[in-house]
């Protein structure tokens, strides 16, 4: 692994496309400086220039070097938190340049725990953009195979790991402003964010900045899906007449073409989402119904992941 890290670094710094694990899902990388490397991401995914990247770090001190304002819950959340599933957005500096900012005048930082990716980092010694190893608004990629099949050219190395742990994208809060915001919830929860900031966090505002996942259809299958509530869902699937897929916590139902059983514990179903839902959208079913997750904080990200996928 290594020779294969290293490998990967070469590539990044000589403006290459190199997908990679995290802790949360793969994400597609390029030198953070290299605005051409970057624009090469951006027509790769086919992203939207205005749609800011996330950048990563080895380290906190380093990804900090991109903010130029650090605030003291910054610090606070960083220590607890990183190397982890959490985005922080601050006020940019310098080295965030539009290319990766959308233009805005903050920026996304991150520190990934997992292993391959902080090897990576470290031998980079750099800011690596990098969002999730999918076409724009499409399922994020949490193994191998799903980064080969979202891009079968135009990579120049895909880093070989498991599957990813946690399966659904990082945590973003904003610490643009005084007023501190949760603007994608994630792994990290909200209850957890505010014991250490010790105070209440805002849901996000219309004058929030733009950033990955913001948009209302996304991390989508390419066959529509409903969300389904679960007293709805009997009644649903008798109405359909053409093949349907079901995504639900149930035993399946001989009626159905194709039916995943998800797991009842809320870490359990993210790192099985974007799989299942792979697997359902291959099925050549007309819809997908997914059965809605409970109402309580536990399914937060969850649900946030599937009311975007059902647009």
């Amino acid at each position: 692994m290594n020779a294969q890290i290293r490998r990967a670094a070469e590539i990044l710094r000589a403006g290459g496309l190199v997908a990679f694990p995290t802790e949360t899902v793969y994400g597609l990388g390029a030198d953070a400086s290299n605005a051409s490397a970057v624009a090469r991401l951006y027509a790769a995914k086919r992203r939207p220039a205005d749609h800011p990247v996330i950048v990563h770090f080895a380290a906190a001190e380093e990804a900090f070097s991109f903010a130029r304002e650090i605030p003291k819950t910054a610090e606070a959340l960083a220590a607890r938190f990183w190397p982890g599933p959490l985005t922080l957005i601050l006020k940019r500096s310098a080295q965030a340049k539009d290319f990766i900012t959308g233009g805005q005048d903050t920026v996304g930082l991150r520190v990934p725990s997992h292993p391959v990716a902080q090897a990576l980092l470290r031998e980079f010694a750099g800011g690596v953009a990098a969002p999730s190893a999918n076409v724009f608004g499409r399922l994020s990629a949490t193994s191998t195979a799903h980064v080969k099949e979202e891009f079968p050219s135009g990579v120049d190395l895909i880093l070989e790991a498991g599957p990813s742990e946690v399966g659904i994208e990082s945590t973003i809060l904003d610490l643009s402003s005084a007023e501190i915001a949760l603007l994608r919830p994630g792994k990290i929860s909200k209850r957890e964010l505010e014991e250490v900031l010790e105070t209440k966090i805002k849901s996000k505002r219309a004058s929030s900045p733009r950033h990955s996942g913001g948009l209302e259809r996304h991390y989508a299958p390419k066959t529509p899906a409903l969300l389904v509530p679960p007293h709805a869902l009997d009644a649903e699937i008798a109405k359909r007449k053409a093949p349907v897929a079901v995504l639900a916590f149930s035993r399946p139902d001989e009626r159905v073409d194709y039916w995943i059983r998800m797991p009842r514990e809320p870490r359990a179903y993210a790192q099985r989402l974007y799989g299942a839902l792979r697997e359902l959208d291959g099925a050549g079913c007309e819809t997908i119904l997914i059965e809605a997750p409970p109402e309580t904080s536990e399914w937060d990200a969850i649900r946030d992941r599937l009311q975007r996928a059902t647009g």
